[in-house]
């Protein structure tokens, strides 16, 4: 049942830290509800996440150690403790493809073009939709969830090129399918 939501934890921390470099410090990861719902595949409301949360941190206390779980109007803060930062840097090594994505966007001259060619890299299974709403230019995933199951906004800007990710969950919270 918590298979998601560790690799998605997981996955938020490794971003991070290719985005901004390893520290070994507390890490603080926010979710809606419904994020928490759609990772875990229940339909629980606030009460019931917390406690359902606070059972499960307390029982992987081991691995985790004390996990701090709040919650404000629906949405959930989890603060991690250092040592999960440093779990995620010193054994979770298959994040090659969210480290080159990175290493593309950050980079000068590259466009939309030198991005997908990250993905298909890695995939021969790549979703690429353009978009007109005017929230973002192109949206693509693999349609096989490998190496990732994450939906991707991207936006051109000028000779610049961003991305967001989201879950398929919280993509189609936004209303944008």
């Amino acid at each position: 049942m918590f298979e998601k939501l560790e690799r998605n934890i997981q996955d938020m921390i490794a971003e991070q830290q290719i985005k901004l470099g390893y520290l070994e410090e507390s890490v603080r990861l926010y979710y809606p509800l419904e994020s928490l719902n759609g990772l875990l595949g229940v339909a629980h409301d606030a009460p019931e996440m917390v406690s359902l949360l606070g059972k499960f941190f307390h029982d992987a206390r081991e691995k985790y150690g004390v996990v701090e779980v709040t919650e404000m109007d629906g949405r959930f803060c989890l603060c991690l403790p250092p040592r999960v930062g440093k779990y995620v840097h010193e054994h979770i090594e298959d994040y090659a493809f969210i480290r080159e994505l990175i290493e593309t966007v950050s980079g000068h001259g590259h466009d939309f073009e030198d991005l997908l060619a990250v993905f298909r890299k890695y995939s021969d299974c790549v979703h690429v939709e353009s978009t007109s709403h005017g929230e973002f230019d192109y949206l693509v995933y693999f349609q096989d969830g490998l190496p990732d199951e994450f939906i991707y906004c991207i936006s051109v800007e000028g000779d610049h090129v961003t991305y967001h990710r989201f879950t398929r969950t919280d993509f189609e919270s936004l209303g944008l399918a």
